[in-house]
């Protein structure tokens, strides 16, 4: 327990002074729910809809922060570990890979939850927002959703061979998915031939999962998008854990 103390506020106090998840993980959310209250404030998603467009959206903005922790910050944080070979130095130690992936993850936990307590204050005291849905069925899809993105980053930065290939990967995997899955635009803008591609990625699922205990519609409508981020997490942590580099 020490040792995950002493890495998680080593961690924390480096990260602060580099700024970049301060930014993407907190301040970018807050940036588009004023972009997006500004300009629809309590206006109906919909025509006849009895919900508004930031409700409609509140699910999506909500993963800005997990995506950036979980897919990017995570999978670069363990890479920059193995490139200046802390991971080395490491493995001579009682140290294993998952109490490595705890403590970077849990950094990036506490940034989500702080994204979450701010996007729903900011909402909730500016525009009126209001959890339709149970928000212990949020917070647990929240978690689910959470778990999901994270496995991915434990999947890349655990078998990703250097800091270039792993910010590749984390590329590829993280902008498609913030600007196509819902986290940004919502998904029920999309014309249907985009609605079919975007299905493709993890992250459209998870939004939907958040979104459906935002608005209180049946629980029975994510069951598959539940199960799909419970085998995402399970598969990709397993992989990452099972093949980590420590060089």
């Amino acid at each position: 327990m020490k040792t995950i103390r002493t890495m998680l506020k080593n961690e924390l106090v480096m990260s602060l002074r580099g700024m970049d998840m301060p930014i993407f993980a907190i301040a970018m959310p807050l940036v588009i729910l004023v972009i997006l209250g500004a300009v629809f404030g309590q206006k109906p998603a919909f025509d006849g809809a009895e919900y508004t467009f930031l409700e409609q959206s509140f699910g999506g903005l909500a993963t800005i922060s997990i995506c950036a922790g979980g897919v990017m910050g995570l999978p670069l944080l363990i890479s920059d570990y193995r490139a200046k070979r802390i991971l080395k130095r490491y493995h001579v130690t009682p140290v294993s890979p998952v109490l490595i992936l705890f403590a970077g993850g849990l950094m990036y936990l506490i940034y989500a939850a702080v994204s979450l307590i701010s996007l729903f204050a900011a909402a909730t005291v500016f525009w009126g927002f209001r959890m339709r849905g149970s928000i212990v069925v949020f917070l647990v899809g929240w978690l689910i959703v959470t778990g999901s993105m994270f496995s991915i980053g434990i999947l890349v930065g655990g078998i990703a061979k250097d800091a270039k290939t792993a910010g590749i990967i984390t590329s590829a995997l993280y902008f498609p998915m913030l600007v196509f899955s819902g986290a940004t635009l919502p998904y029920e803008v999309m014309p249907d031939g985009m609605k079919a591609i975007v299905n493709i990625l993890p992250l459209t699922h998870g939004i939907k999962i958040l979104k459906c205990a935002t608005l209180g519609l049946p629980m029975e409508n994510i069951a598959a998008p539940v199960a799909l981020m419970l085998v995402i997490a399970a598969v990709c942590s397993f992989i990452g854990i099972k093949f980590f580099k420590w060089e």
